[in-house]
């Protein structure tokens, strides 16, 4: 069973929503998230990346990072937040175009994702894991939702489309057009839902491993600390779970800074002792092709030993860009800290590879077919990992219109 647990969210004033509401604290760099930040004092960016406020080129793990994200909370909450009088779930939409997808906002078992009732696909990093943990001990909260996705049921969608025609406690477009709309549960359909869940065997994270990870790692600093706890919430984490058949991941594509000695004609070479070459679009048009933007053209490749499909990571065609380009031909073995590969997220469109080889910036750039849903819950039910970089999930949650306070 999956277990859903309402919560005392604190949360903006309606009016102050808009403001409050910030990306994702992991999408951005410094320099990026001071420019969204820029002439906004609300922006929760001022909380997740509080080195923003500090002066630049500094540590941002520094002590005096953590105090300032510890400040601009308490003003915050001061100025824009409150605290719900009781316990709830919360459904929460994300409209993106013609495409949209609502998930419910609650906190859910830090125990499931101890047991992998709440299923992993990525391998965390312990800097990273480090940050969001001091992050979430300085607050006492947790301020950002992990992306979770289950098999849908058409108990909850039922649940959810009858909350959708009351009137939302958000509902406004964010500067990048994505329409965030929240409603906060009655008591009688949070216990429906709760009760709904219970029949959910499994629950997938899709984005935010760190944040999960963090989370337990907060519990257990609790636990082992003198401070007392309170109701149990550093048992359970904030997450939003949205249904598998609603959920967009766009493709994670790769652009590559030089040829690793290789001259072009040689580099074309031995690509064809792997890859079928042909011209193509920008976009691969199914799974089993890469498109490959290289000295002014879009070419199509497509590996000549065909991985079994029965291999949920092997099968993948990020790893057949790996394990048969980037590796044997590039040399790039690892790509989390080979300084030659950087990524792009698909959001962002294939032009966005096309500009860095012309204008210098890469040598070669690679499109890829997005994985699938179903890609990802086979691989977490295999107990496995998936490559790194290769989901990119559109749109984004927003941190800070809900917050679980430990």
């Amino acid at each position: 069973m999956a277990a859903l647990l309402p919560f005392r969210a604190l949360r903006p004033r309606p009016a102050d929503a808009a403001q409050v509401a910030a990306v994702p604290y992991d999408v951005v760099d410094t320099e990026e998230a001071r420019k969204l930040a820029d002439g906004n004092p609300s922006s929760f960016l001022r909380v997740s990346r509080a080195e923003i406020e500090l002066p630049a080129g500094g540590n941002p793990y520094a002590d005096e990072v953590y105090q300032r994200a510890q400040q601009n909370f308490a003003a915050l909450k001061n100025r824009s937040l409150v605290v719900e009088s009781e316990p709830s779930v919360y459904f929460y939409r994300l409209r993106m175009g013609p495409h949209q997808q609502t998930g419910i906002a609650a906190c859910y078992s830090l125990d499931e994702y101890d047991r992998d009732v709440i299923k992993k696909h990525e391998r965390t990093r312990p800097d990273k894991e480090d940050d969001r943990t001091r992050h979430m001990l300085a607050l006492g909260a947790q301020t950002g939702p992990v992306f979770l996705t289950y098999r849908s049921s058409g108990a909850v969608d039922r649940i959810a489309a009858r909350v959708a025609q009351a009137a939302p406690l958000f509902d406004f477009e964010a500067a990048d057009g994505i329409q965030h709309t929240l409603w906060r549960a009655t008591e009688a359909d949070a216990a429906e839902t709760v009760a709904a869940f219970a029949a959910i065997p499994a629950l997938y994270i899709a984005d935010g491993h760190h944040r999960a990870a963090s989370a337990a790692r907060a519990r257990a600093a609790l636990d082992g600390s003198a401070a007392p706890r309170v109701g149990g919430d550093a048992d359970s984490f904030l997450a939003v779970a949205f249904p598998h058949d609603q959920v967009q991941i766009l493709a994670y594509n790769r652009i590559i800074r030089d040829l690793g000695g290789l001259t072009p004609a040689a580099f074309v070479e031995a690509l064809r002792t792997r890859f079928s070459i042909a011209a193509g679009p920008p976009a691969p048009a199914r799974h089993g092709e890469i498109a490959m933007y290289f000295q002014g053209e879009w070419r199509t490749l497509r590996p000549q030993v065909r991985p079994d499909p029965s291999d949920a990571i092997r099968s993948l065609d990020v790893s057949v860009l790996q394990d048969e380009l980037l590796a044997p031909i590039l040399g790039i073995r690892d790509v989390r800290t080979d300084k030659r590969i950087d990524f792009v997220g698909g959001a962002k469109g294939t032009a966005a590879l096309q500009r860095a080889v012309d204008a210098g910036e890469a040598a070669v750039a690679f499109s890829l077919y997005p994985v699938s849903v179903a890609d990802l819950m086979a691989v977490s039910d295999a107990g496995a990992i998936m490559p790194p970089k290769s989901t990119w999930f559109e749109p984004k949650l927003r941190d800070g219109l809900l917050i679980h306070v430990l």
